[in-house]
């Protein structure tokens, strides 16, 4: 009896490590673009950041298979200059589910633009936080702590503080390696500029939309639909406040890539409520997108 039990409990504990990781991270390297001859290099690249994003223990949480964080990485190659070297763009797709119900939302829909990084098939990747080892493990790391840090800012008002905490000391390690989008020179639409404005407390009513627009709002659907669509709305108007003192910041930009699609499905459909407001914002902050504002009942 002892022996059974004692297989039992190094059982558990061996579901436990495996289920200890964060992520569950879909990569996709996209190098049709280019004219590489050993393309065998970009599927290792895969495998290698898969593991390294799924295997990587990022927090101190203990999380089951099923709680991980749903997201995919998906890098296309437009050139590689010289040998090993690779440039690019970096497309990241974040969700989450909602509570009682199989809906999933997504919370960060995000395109980096500019990204360069080495990188020698085969090469070892680990993150040691105390040094700059490589752009590819900057990026990769920065992306990480940024997917952790979304993610529990829909569960708690600036849930996600540590883990932009933590993504600003990779943007200021990293500044030593010398690759764009790390430093304030480099532009307004950059990870540098990404993690400046999350933290700052200039931007606030971003994190509280967050918040109350997933947590007080989408995970209460089934409660109460009219409520939740108000709350919702609240957390949408709510960011007119950034928009009058910040017309063009970054995050009203990246909210939008994210919810612009959901915002206009939520509206369009019962139980109805006052939306004359929440259109008058949407049609101020983010005017392009009138077409699809337009289909907001009121």
């Amino acid at each position: 009896m002892h022996r059974f039990l004692t297989i039992l409990f190094v059982l558990f504990l061996h579901s436990i490590s495996l289920e200890a990781q964060e992520l569950n991270c879909r990569v996709h390297i996209n190098s049709e673009q280019i004219g590489v001859s050993n393309k065998q290099v970009f599927t290792t690249l895969e495998n290698a950041i898969f593991e390294f994003m799924n295997n990587t223990k990022w927090t101190n949480m203990m999380m089951r298979n099923q709680e991980k964080i749903e997201c995919s990485i998906t890098i296309n190659i437009l050139e590689s200059p010289e040998t090993n070297l690779y440039k690019g763009n970096m497309q990241l797709q974040v969700s989450r589910p909602v509570y009682n119900s199989s809906y999933k939302t997504s919370i960060l829909s995000y395109n980096d633009k500019d990204i360069s990084f080495n990188y020698q098939e085969y090469q070892p990747m680990e993150y040691n936080k105390n040094s700059f080892d490589s752009n590819l493990i900057s990026l990769l790391t920065y992306y990480a702590y940024t997917i952790l840090g979304f993610h529990a800012d829909t569960f708690a008002f600036k849930g996600g503080e540590p883990y932009f905490e933590e993504a600003q000391n990779i943007v200021n390690m990293a500044q030593q390696g010398g690759g764009k989008g790390w430093k304030k020179i480099d532009g307004n639409y950059t990870r540098y500029m990404l993690n400046e404005s999350l933290l700052s407390p200039v931007f606030v009513n971003f994190r509280e939309a967050m918040y109350l627009y997933h947590l007080q709002g989408l995970d209460r659907m089934t409660e109460d639909k009219t409520q939740a669509k108000k709350t919702i709305a609240k957390a949408i108007t709510g960011l007119e406040k950034i928009y009058d003192e910040r017309p063009n910041t970054y995050l009203i930009r990246v909210f939008m890539d994210t919810k612009s699609e959901e915002i206009v499905d939520i509206f369009s459909d019962g139980p109805r409520i006052e939306t004359t407001k929440l259109r008058e914002v949407l049609n101020k902050i983010f005017p392009s997108l009138d077409p699809q504002w337009q289909k907001i009942k009121i």
